[in-house]
Protein backbone atom coordinates (compact mmCIF):
# COMPACT_ATOMS: atom_id res chain seq x y z
CA UNK A 1 0.00 0.00 0.00
CA UNK A 2 1.17 3.36 -0.19
CA UNK A 3 2.05 5.58 2.22
CA UNK A 4 -1.29 7.33 3.70
CA UNK A 5 0.11 10.96 4.10
CA UNK A 6 -1.19 13.97 5.77
CA UNK A 7 -2.19 15.57 1.95
CA UNK A 8 -4.19 12.78 1.31
CA UNK A 9 -6.29 12.28 4.29
CA UNK A 10 -7.30 16.18 3.38
CA UNK A 11 -8.00 15.78 -0.27
CA UNK A 12 -10.02 12.66 0.58
CA UNK A 13 -11.95 15.09 2.92
CA UNK A 14 -12.78 17.11 -0.41
CA UNK A 15 -16.46 16.53 -1.51
CA UNK A 16 -17.39 19.54 -3.42
CA UNK A 17 -17.65 18.59 -7.64
CA UNK A 18 -14.30 20.81 -8.43
CA UNK A 19 -11.60 20.38 -5.82
CA UNK A 20 -8.86 22.20 -5.94
CA UNK A 21 -5.05 21.44 -4.67
CA UNK A 22 -2.50 24.30 -4.59
CA UNK A 23 0.79 24.61 -2.36
CA UNK A 24 4.34 24.10 -2.17
CA UNK A 25 7.42 21.83 -3.84
CA UNK A 26 7.24 18.48 -2.38
CA UNK A 27 4.07 18.55 -1.17
CA UNK A 28 2.95 15.28 -2.65
CA UNK A 29 0.16 16.82 -4.16
CA UNK A 30 0.33 14.47 -7.29
CA UNK A 31 1.05 11.30 -4.91
CA UNK A 32 -1.75 11.69 -3.33
CA UNK A 33 -4.30 12.26 -5.66
CA UNK A 34 -3.01 9.26 -8.32
CA UNK A 35 -3.32 6.72 -5.79
CA UNK A 36 -6.67 8.07 -4.82
CA UNK A 37 -7.79 7.65 -7.86
CA UNK A 38 -5.96 4.25 -8.06
CA UNK A 39 -8.58 3.07 -5.07
CA UNK A 40 -11.64 4.69 -6.53
CA UNK A 41 -11.11 2.52 -9.93
CA UNK A 42 -10.61 -0.62 -8.09
CA UNK A 43 -13.40 -0.02 -5.89
CA UNK A 44 -15.76 1.00 -8.80
CA UNK A 45 -16.32 -1.16 -12.04
CA UNK A 46 -15.95 1.22 -15.14
CA UNK A 47 -14.87 4.09 -14.31
CA UNK A 48 -13.36 6.13 -16.59
CA UNK A 49 -10.66 8.43 -15.31
CA UNK A 50 -8.47 10.99 -17.30
CA UNK A 51 -5.20 12.68 -16.42
CA UNK A 52 -4.19 15.59 -18.04
CA UNK A 53 -1.49 17.90 -18.76
CA UNK A 54 0.22 20.47 -20.89
CA UNK A 55 1.77 18.16 -23.05
CA UNK A 56 2.32 14.43 -23.34
CA UNK A 57 6.65 15.09 -22.69
CA UNK A 58 5.37 16.90 -18.92
CA UNK A 59 3.28 13.95 -18.52
CA UNK A 60 5.72 11.12 -19.18
CA UNK A 61 8.27 12.71 -17.32
CA UNK A 62 5.31 14.09 -14.16
CA UNK A 63 2.15 12.36 -13.96
CA UNK A 64 2.12 8.96 -15.89
CA UNK A 65 5.73 7.98 -14.50
CA UNK A 66 4.16 8.86 -10.96
CA UNK A 67 1.21 6.43 -11.57
CA UNK A 68 3.71 3.57 -12.90
CA UNK A 69 5.84 3.84 -9.82
CA UNK A 70 2.85 3.52 -7.62
CA UNK A 71 1.40 0.68 -9.25
CA UNK A 72 4.39 -1.25 -9.06
CA UNK A 73 5.81 -0.27 -5.64
CA UNK A 74 1.70 -1.28 -4.15
CA UNK A 75 1.81 -4.47 -5.78
CA UNK A 76 -0.62 -4.02 -8.66
CA UNK A 77 0.97 -3.41 -11.99
CA UNK A 78 0.11 -5.51 -14.85
CA UNK A 79 1.74 -5.17 -17.94
CA UNK A 80 -0.61 -6.52 -20.28
CA UNK A 81 -3.39 -4.17 -18.87
CA UNK A 82 -1.73 -1.04 -20.25
CA UNK A 83 -1.84 0.12 -23.42
CA UNK A 84 1.33 2.32 -24.24
CA UNK A 85 0.75 3.53 -27.61
CA UNK A 86 -2.90 5.23 -25.89
CA UNK A 87 -1.54 5.98 -22.52
CA UNK A 88 -4.26 3.78 -21.14
CA UNK A 89 -4.38 1.29 -18.28
CA UNK A 90 -7.12 -0.66 -18.19
CA UNK A 91 -7.93 -2.53 -14.41
CA UNK A 92 -9.87 -6.08 -13.95
CA UNK A 93 -13.87 -4.61 -13.44
CA UNK A 94 -13.29 -2.50 -16.41
CA UNK A 95 -12.48 0.85 -14.88
CA UNK A 96 -9.02 2.84 -16.78
CA UNK A 97 -6.99 5.85 -15.90
CA UNK A 98 -5.67 7.67 -19.74
CA UNK A 99 -3.17 10.06 -19.64
CA UNK A 100 -3.27 12.96 -22.47
CA UNK A 101 -2.85 16.37 -23.00
CA UNK A 102 -5.82 19.09 -23.70
CA UNK A 103 -5.04 19.13 -27.75
CA UNK A 104 -5.17 15.25 -28.10
CA UNK A 105 -8.44 14.28 -26.87
CA UNK A 106 -10.39 17.10 -25.81
CA UNK A 107 -13.61 15.81 -27.18
CA UNK A 108 -13.46 12.58 -24.85
CA UNK A 109 -16.06 12.24 -22.20
CA UNK A 110 -15.21 10.93 -18.85
CA UNK A 111 -16.29 9.88 -14.57
CA UNK A 112 -13.37 11.96 -13.03
CA UNK A 113 -11.07 14.19 -14.33
CA UNK A 114 -7.53 15.06 -13.09
CA UNK A 115 -5.59 18.42 -14.19
CA UNK A 116 -2.03 18.29 -13.39
CA UNK A 117 -0.33 21.96 -13.09
CA UNK A 118 -3.42 23.53 -14.42
CA UNK A 119 -1.93 26.42 -14.35
CA UNK A 120 -0.09 25.56 -17.78
CA UNK A 121 -3.27 24.82 -19.81
CA UNK A 122 -5.38 27.26 -21.22
CA UNK A 123 -9.03 28.01 -19.64
CA UNK A 124 -10.68 27.11 -22.64
CA UNK A 125 -9.21 24.05 -23.00
CA UNK A 126 -10.67 23.36 -18.98
CA UNK A 127 -14.02 24.23 -20.10
CA UNK A 128 -13.86 21.89 -22.24
CA UNK A 129 -12.73 19.16 -20.92
CA UNK A 130 -15.23 20.11 -17.39
CA UNK A 131 -17.84 20.03 -19.48
CA UNK A 132 -17.60 16.30 -20.89
CA UNK A 133 -16.72 15.26 -17.09
CA UNK A 134 -19.82 13.53 -15.64
CA UNK A 135 -18.98 13.46 -11.61
CA UNK A 136 -15.85 15.50 -10.39
CA UNK A 137 -12.36 17.06 -11.15
CA UNK A 138 -9.37 18.03 -9.36
CA UNK A 139 -7.06 20.47 -10.42
CA UNK A 140 -3.31 21.19 -8.73
CA UNK A 141 -0.69 23.30 -9.35
CA UNK A 142 2.32 25.48 -7.68
CA UNK A 143 0.44 29.27 -7.09
CA UNK A 144 3.48 31.06 -9.16
CA UNK A 145 1.25 33.62 -10.16
CA UNK A 146 -2.51 34.45 -10.81
CA UNK A 147 -4.51 32.68 -12.78
CA UNK A 148 -8.41 31.32 -14.39
CA UNK A 149 -8.41 29.54 -10.61
CA UNK A 150 -8.03 32.60 -9.10
CA UNK A 151 -10.17 34.99 -11.60
CA UNK A 152 -12.51 32.04 -12.68
CA UNK A 153 -13.21 29.39 -10.32
CA UNK A 154 -13.12 31.25 -6.98
CA UNK A 155 -16.25 32.50 -8.12
CA UNK A 156 -17.95 29.84 -8.15
CA UNK A 157 -20.22 27.54 -5.65
CA UNK A 158 -18.92 24.01 -6.15
CA UNK A 159 -15.59 24.08 -5.88
CA UNK A 160 -13.29 22.95 -2.35
CA UNK A 161 -9.57 24.65 -1.82
CA UNK A 162 -7.56 22.95 -0.27
CA UNK A 163 -3.45 24.45 0.77
CA UNK A 164 -0.82 21.84 0.99
CA UNK A 165 2.95 22.51 1.81
CA UNK A 166 6.04 19.85 2.25
CA UNK A 167 4.62 19.51 5.81
CA UNK A 168 1.51 17.47 4.84
CA UNK A 169 3.90 15.03 2.78
CA UNK A 170 5.70 12.49 5.13
CA UNK A 171 7.01 10.60 2.25
CA UNK A 172 9.42 13.60 0.98
CA UNK A 173 12.86 12.72 0.35
CA UNK A 174 15.24 14.12 3.20
CA UNK A 175 16.92 16.35 1.34
CA UNK A 176 13.88 18.42 1.34
CA UNK A 177 13.57 20.04 4.45
CA UNK A 178 17.72 21.18 4.26
CA UNK A 179 17.38 22.99 0.85
CA UNK A 180 14.17 25.21 1.85
CA UNK A 181 15.86 25.62 5.13
CA UNK A 182 18.57 27.08 2.89
CA UNK A 183 16.29 28.94 0.86
CA UNK A 184 14.39 30.18 3.39
CA UNK A 185 18.08 31.87 4.95
CA UNK A 186 18.42 33.59 1.16
CA UNK A 187 14.96 34.96 1.57
CA UNK A 188 15.43 36.51 4.90
CA UNK A 189 19.33 37.97 3.62
CA UNK A 190 16.89 39.60 1.15
CA UNK A 191 14.14 40.69 3.63
CA UNK A 192 17.01 42.35 5.46
CA UNK A 193 18.46 44.32 2.75
CA UNK A 194 15.07 45.99 2.22
CA UNK A 195 14.49 44.05 -1.12
CA UNK A 196 11.05 44.05 -2.04
CA UNK A 197 9.06 41.00 -1.23
CA UNK A 198 8.50 40.56 -5.25
CA UNK A 199 12.72 39.86 -5.19
CA UNK A 200 13.53 36.45 -6.58
CA UNK A 201 13.80 34.14 -2.88
CA UNK A 202 11.40 35.56 -1.03
CA UNK A 203 9.06 35.33 -3.93
CA UNK A 204 10.59 31.67 -4.46
CA UNK A 205 9.78 30.82 -0.42
CA UNK A 206 6.22 31.99 -0.20
CA UNK A 207 4.98 29.64 -3.62
CA UNK A 208 7.11 26.83 -3.47
CA UNK A 209 7.93 26.59 0.33
CA UNK A 210 4.47 28.20 1.66
CA UNK A 211 2.07 27.67 -1.24
CA UNK A 212 1.20 31.31 -1.29
CA UNK A 213 0.46 33.01 -4.48
CA UNK A 214 3.47 34.58 -5.83
CA UNK A 215 4.48 37.61 -8.51
CA UNK A 216 7.85 36.73 -10.87
CA UNK A 217 9.06 40.01 -11.70
CA UNK A 218 11.70 40.90 -14.06
CA UNK A 219 11.64 36.99 -15.87
CA UNK A 220 14.91 37.04 -17.82
CA UNK A 221 12.95 35.47 -21.47
CA UNK A 222 9.66 36.73 -22.20
CA UNK A 223 10.58 36.12 -26.28
CA UNK A 224 9.74 31.95 -25.99
CA UNK A 225 7.08 29.66 -27.21
CA UNK A 226 6.78 25.93 -26.87
CA UNK A 227 6.35 23.32 -30.16
CA UNK A 228 6.33 19.68 -31.26
CA UNK A 229 9.83 19.89 -32.65
CA UNK A 230 12.19 21.28 -34.56
CA UNK A 231 11.87 22.12 -38.55
CA UNK A 232 13.63 20.08 -40.84
CA UNK A 233 14.33 22.85 -42.45
CA UNK A 234 16.04 24.41 -39.63
CA UNK A 235 20.08 24.28 -39.71
CA UNK A 236 21.55 22.65 -36.47
CA UNK A 237 24.23 25.40 -34.91
CA UNK A 238 25.76 23.07 -32.33
CA UNK A 239 25.15 21.59 -28.24
CA UNK A 240 25.50 23.75 -24.82
CA UNK A 241 26.30 21.75 -22.17
CA UNK A 242 26.14 22.32 -18.30
CA UNK A 243 27.76 20.56 -15.74
CA UNK A 244 26.70 19.25 -12.85
CA UNK A 245 26.70 15.89 -10.40
CA UNK A 246 25.13 15.48 -7.14
CA UNK A 247 23.13 18.72 -6.75
CA UNK A 248 22.89 19.98 -9.66
CA UNK A 249 22.29 18.04 -13.13
CA UNK A 250 24.17 17.65 -16.16
CA UNK A 251 22.17 19.43 -19.08
CA UNK A 252 23.17 19.36 -22.80
CA UNK A 253 20.69 20.82 -25.38
CA UNK A 254 20.64 21.37 -29.08
CA UNK A 255 20.16 24.47 -31.10
CA UNK A 256 18.75 25.16 -34.69
CA UNK A 257 18.54 28.64 -36.56
CA UNK A 258 15.95 29.75 -39.22
CA UNK A 259 16.73 33.60 -40.14
CA UNK A 260 15.70 35.42 -36.66
CA UNK A 261 14.23 32.00 -34.83
CA UNK A 262 16.04 29.57 -32.62
CA UNK A 263 14.90 26.53 -32.14
CA UNK A 264 15.66 24.66 -28.83
CA UNK A 265 15.48 20.83 -27.96
CA UNK A 266 16.51 19.50 -24.11
CA UNK A 267 18.52 16.46 -24.68
CA UNK A 268 19.72 15.52 -21.39
CA UNK A 269 19.29 16.69 -17.98
CA UNK A 270 20.26 14.37 -14.95
CA UNK A 271 21.62 14.36 -11.58
CA UNK A 272 24.59 12.21 -10.49
CA UNK A 273 26.51 11.49 -13.53
CA UNK A 274 30.02 11.36 -14.09
CA UNK A 275 31.75 12.37 -17.46
CA UNK A 276 32.36 8.78 -18.60
CA UNK A 277 28.74 8.18 -17.34
CA UNK A 278 27.46 11.26 -19.58
CA UNK A 279 29.70 10.34 -23.02
CA UNK A 280 28.40 6.61 -22.70
CA UNK A 281 25.17 8.26 -22.82
CA UNK A 282 26.08 10.71 -25.33
CA UNK A 283 26.63 7.71 -27.72
CA UNK A 284 23.49 6.06 -26.78
CA UNK A 285 21.86 9.81 -27.91
CA UNK A 286 23.52 9.31 -31.12
CA UNK A 287 25.01 13.16 -30.48
CA UNK A 288 27.42 13.76 -33.30
CA UNK A 289 31.05 14.23 -32.70
CA UNK A 290 31.10 16.16 -36.20
CA UNK A 291 29.44 19.42 -34.39
CA UNK A 292 30.52 21.28 -31.94
CA UNK A 293 29.56 21.20 -27.96
CA UNK A 294 29.95 24.40 -25.75
CA UNK A 295 30.92 23.65 -22.48
CA UNK A 296 31.24 25.36 -19.25
CA UNK A 297 34.82 26.87 -19.70
CA UNK A 298 35.22 26.58 -15.77
CA UNK A 299 35.66 22.54 -15.88
CA UNK A 300 39.16 22.86 -18.00
CA UNK A 301 39.65 19.09 -16.90
CA UNK A 302 35.86 17.77 -18.00
CA UNK A 303 36.05 19.74 -21.70
CA UNK A 304 39.73 17.66 -22.33
CA UNK A 305 37.82 14.20 -20.93
CA UNK A 306 35.39 14.87 -23.68
CA UNK A 307 37.94 15.84 -26.15
CA UNK A 308 39.76 12.38 -25.53
CA UNK A 309 36.60 10.78 -26.10
CA UNK A 310 36.37 12.26 -29.56
CA UNK A 311 34.30 14.59 -29.28
CA UNK A 312 34.33 18.50 -30.90
CA UNK A 313 34.55 20.60 -27.57
CA UNK A 314 35.46 24.11 -26.75
CA UNK A 315 34.68 26.02 -23.50
CA UNK A 316 32.14 28.76 -23.57
CA UNK A 317 33.89 32.40 -24.32
CA UNK A 318 33.34 34.04 -20.93
CA UNK A 319 34.19 37.22 -19.60
CA UNK A 320 33.07 40.80 -18.35
CA UNK A 321 28.93 40.73 -18.38
CA UNK A 322 29.04 37.42 -20.45
CA UNK A 323 26.15 36.74 -19.04
CA UNK A 324 24.27 40.08 -20.38
CA UNK A 325 25.87 39.41 -23.73
CA UNK A 326 24.23 36.15 -24.22
CA UNK A 327 21.06 36.81 -22.71
CA UNK A 328 21.25 40.01 -25.12
CA UNK A 329 22.02 37.35 -28.25
CA UNK A 330 19.32 35.65 -27.48
CA UNK A 331 16.48 38.35 -26.48
CA UNK A 332 17.42 39.11 -30.34
CA UNK A 333 15.23 36.24 -31.43
CA UNK A 334 12.11 34.37 -31.21
CA UNK A 335 12.65 31.20 -29.57
CA UNK A 336 11.27 28.02 -30.14
CA UNK A 337 11.44 25.10 -27.45
CA UNK A 338 10.40 21.54 -28.25
CA UNK A 339 7.94 20.56 -26.02
CA UNK A 340 9.91 17.31 -24.67
CA UNK A 341 12.49 20.15 -23.17
CA UNK A 342 10.39 19.53 -19.71
CA UNK A 343 13.54 20.83 -17.71
CA UNK A 344 14.34 23.79 -19.73
CA UNK A 345 10.51 25.05 -19.68
CA UNK A 346 10.47 25.11 -15.95
CA UNK A 347 13.55 27.00 -15.73
CA UNK A 348 12.81 29.55 -18.36
CA UNK A 349 9.32 29.91 -16.45
CA UNK A 350 11.25 31.35 -13.48
CA UNK A 351 14.40 32.66 -14.79
CA UNK A 352 14.70 36.44 -13.49
CA UNK A 353 16.56 39.15 -13.10
CA UNK A 354 17.80 40.57 -9.40
CA UNK A 355 15.86 43.40 -8.10
CA UNK A 356 16.97 46.05 -5.95
CA UNK A 357 15.20 48.14 -3.05
CA UNK A 358 12.80 49.89 -5.10
CA UNK A 359 11.86 46.73 -7.07
CA UNK A 360 13.99 47.77 -10.52
CA UNK A 361 15.87 45.21 -12.16
CA UNK A 362 19.83 44.86 -11.57
CA UNK A 363 21.99 43.67 -14.77
CA UNK A 364 22.20 40.20 -12.74
CA UNK A 365 20.40 37.19 -13.05
CA UNK A 366 19.54 35.11 -9.72
CA UNK A 367 21.65 31.93 -10.08
CA UNK A 368 19.13 29.42 -9.75
CA UNK A 369 17.23 26.84 -11.45
CA UNK A 370 19.32 27.88 -14.68
CA UNK A 371 21.10 24.59 -15.82
CA UNK A 372 19.60 23.87 -19.31
CA UNK A 373 19.71 27.63 -19.85
CA UNK A 374 23.17 28.24 -19.08
CA UNK A 375 24.07 25.43 -21.49
CA UNK A 376 21.54 27.48 -24.30
CA UNK A 377 23.81 30.33 -22.93
CA UNK A 378 27.55 28.89 -24.30
CA UNK A 379 26.11 27.91 -28.08
CA UNK A 380 24.67 31.72 -27.51
CA UNK A 381 28.24 32.79 -26.62
CA UNK A 382 30.17 31.11 -29.31
CA UNK A 383 28.42 29.84 -32.31
CA UNK A 384 25.23 32.42 -32.31
CA UNK A 385 25.57 35.89 -34.00
CA UNK A 386 22.93 38.34 -33.23
CA UNK A 387 20.82 39.51 -36.30
CA UNK A 388 22.15 43.22 -37.90
CA UNK A 389 18.71 44.59 -36.82
CA UNK A 390 19.72 43.86 -32.65
CA UNK A 391 23.61 45.01 -33.58
CA UNK A 392 22.57 48.88 -33.22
Amino acid sequence: MFKRTTAVNKILKLKKRKRVVYGGSSAGKTFAIIPILIDQCIKTAQLEVSIVSESIPHLKKGALKDFIKIMKSTGRWNENNYNATDRKYVFFNGSFIEFFSPESVLGSRRDVLYINECNRIKYEDYIQLAMRTSKYIYLDYNPASEFWVDTELAKEDDVDFLLLTYKDNEARPENVDADFKNFIKKAEEENKRGLPITSYWQNYVRVYVHGLRGNVKGLVFNNWHTIKEVPKEAEFIGYGQDFGFSSDPTAIVGVWRKGEILYVNELYYELGKTNSDVIKDLQKLVVSKIHTIVQDSAEPKSIEDYKRAGYKVQGARKGTDSIRKSIDTLQAFTIYVTEDSVNLIKELRTYAWKLDNSEKQTNEVVDHMNHAIDALRYVALNLINRPKWAMY
